[in-house]
């Protein structure tokens, strides 16, 4: 028998009774979960600033070997396209398309790991709801697609030859982040249903290029076969590459009436369905819970 005297603090007593453990499976956090957020959005900024050089710099310096062959391909003895220089009418293009792949990269990637890694309970166990998940995750991949964008956007304003001042701050801006955020979903998407490297390879290679390429970034869409244009009019790369070089050159190469007013919708209603789409695959745990 212990016959010790046993000392409690003045307020364990009291403490005890008024903070009693919540019921199972009643959230603690009622309100958004900022902290707990913002520590995943800056975990996976991290994972991949530690590699910026194949992150960051790497899609930059590709990107600009394209402008390189392109410009001396085919931007010799004036060429203008839609009232504007070749090579001023590509870059914003290249900025824009290395900017789409590197946000579809980096969120194809987050959950991917983790389910090859077995490290995905660290995606599941914390207390953050589903769309604090979507926001940490699609954030991080906005923000490695604004740094090579801002990488490109830098060194191409030393570029000689080629002239990147924005016309419309405001369009350069809001298409970079919708169309940085359509890639992010679709990333996310990938990473859920991915089981390894390849497959989300192979949606790099069948679905994300194609796209990128066929967006009117090398050429204008308005110079087309017209059954060529309703194809491209049907992508909505097209669309976030359209205004944002709208942004910078103050023009569009489409014969759709209100061309800007139609991408912006068109691109809102891409990232609302790509982003319920994304939201009932992370709650229902489809791929993700055993």
């Amino acid at each position: 028998m212990n016959d010790q005297p046993q000392f409690l603090s003045p307020d364990s007593t009291e403490s005890a009774a008024t903070r009693p453990f919540a019921e199972p499976g009643v959230p603690h956090i009622r309100a958004l979960n900022v902290p707990g957020m913002l520590a995943l959005y800056v975990k996976e900024v991290r994972r991949f600033f530690k590699v910026q050089l194949q992150t960051i710099w790497a899609p930059a310096i590709t990107t600009l070997l394209f402008l390189v062959i392109f410009t001396v391909a085919l931007g010799g003895a004036g060429r203008q396209v839609i009232g504007v220089p070749f090579a001023d009418f590509i870059a914003p293009g290249l900025i824009m398309m290395a900017m789409l792949q590197n946000s579809f990269a980096n969120s194809s990637f987050s959950l991917l790991v983790g389910k090859i890694q077995g490290t995905i309970v660290d995606y599941l166990m914390p207390p953050l709801a589903v769309g604090e998940l979507m926001i940490a995750l699609v954030g991080a991949a906005i923000t490695r697609a604004m740094l090579v964008g801002s990488a490109l956007w830098l060194a191409m304003s030393f570029w000689p030859g080629v002239h990147v001042g924005a016309d419309h701050l405001w369009a350069v801006a809001l298409f970079a982040i919708l169309g940085a955020m359509m890639l992010g979903f679709l990333g996310l998407i990938t990473s859920v249903w991915a089981e390894k490297f390849d497959h989300a390879a192979a949606v790099t290679n069948f679905v994300v290029t194609p796209l990128a390429l066929l967006s009117g970034t090398f050429y204008s869409v308005d110079r087309l076969a017209p059954w060529f244009q309703t194809i491209a009019h049907a992508n909505p790369v097209y669309y976030a590459i359209m205004g944002f070089r709208y942004g910078f050159i103050g023009t569009v190469d489409s014969t759709i009436a209100h061309p800007v007013q139609t991408a912006i919708a068109v691109l809102v209603a891409a990232n609302i369905v790509l982003g319920l789409v994304t939201y009932r695959l992370l709650a229902s745990g489809w791929k993700l819970k055993a």
